[in-house]
């Protein structure tokens, strides 16, 4: 597969990079990302650019890409909707409008959450809004999309969040993990369950277009 994925810094796009450099199955990697992640391989090529969401300048390079991973994402704590809606919903269309059209056999892959509301209408701003974003990226015309819905994520094989806060929070939470995953199996999973559940979704597909944590662990991967 020729992979795009966009949040290759953040921890999730941490270890989807990971697993996509080491998977066999693909062949290249095209990660666009506000920063640098900081590694070289032979499958990866970076484009780093303050703003993700125009990608006129290489819309010309974004054909004939087997699957899109996006991985962006920000916290809703503190900001007002109108912000949240701007780099969740706007910033994620205005990529998958683009590619769309472009890569009719694509895969698209969205990291969501847990609790996201498809209905929209709920209570909670944040649910509101990637409920919004999940629906309206179901309607594309891509070959399939997936979206994404991790619980508690515990971060492994070196991979941190890339905000302060959050890395003491993981640090101190690290520990509990086995217990949280004996008591919670349903709620918690890894970033390298996750990256590898979306790499084997992409490739195979999976009859569920929204795949809760639960889902997501069950996803069977390679090796």
């Amino acid at each position: 597969m020729k992979v795009i994925l966009f949040g290759a810094t953040g921890m999730v796009g941490q270890g989807v990079l990971r697993e996509c450099l080491r998977d066999p199955r693909v062949e290249s990697v095209f990660s666009i990302s506000r920063t640098a992640a900081g590694q070289r391989h032979e499958k990866l090529r970076e484009i780093v650019q303050a703003d993700v969401a125009n990608l006129s300048a290489i819309q010309g390079e974004l054909s004939g890409c087997d699957a899109c991973f996006f991985c962006l994402g920000v916290s809703s704590v503190g900001m007002k909707e109108q912000d949240y809606r701007r780099v969740t919903y706007d910033l994620t269309l205005s990529v998958a409008r683009t590619l769309a059209p472009q890569n009719p056999g694509m895969t698209f892959v969205y990291v969501s959450g847990t609790g996201t509301d498809s209905s929209e209408r709920g209570r909670s701003m944040w649910a509101r809004v990637k409920g919004e974003t999940e629906n309206a990226l179901l309607r594309l015309p891509f070959r399939a999309a997936y979206m994404f819905r991790p619980g508690y994520i515990q971060p492994l094989d070196g991979i941190a969040p890339k905000t302060g806060w959050l890395r003491v929070i993981y640090a101190v939470a690290a520990p509990l993990f086995p217990i949280w995953k004996a008591l919670f199996p349903r709620y918690v999973t890894t970033t390298r369950q996750v990256a590898c559940a979306m790499i084997q979704v992409a490739a195979q597909g999976t009859p569920k277009r929204v795949l809760e944590n639960d889902d997501i662990n069950n996803v069977r991967c390679r090796g």
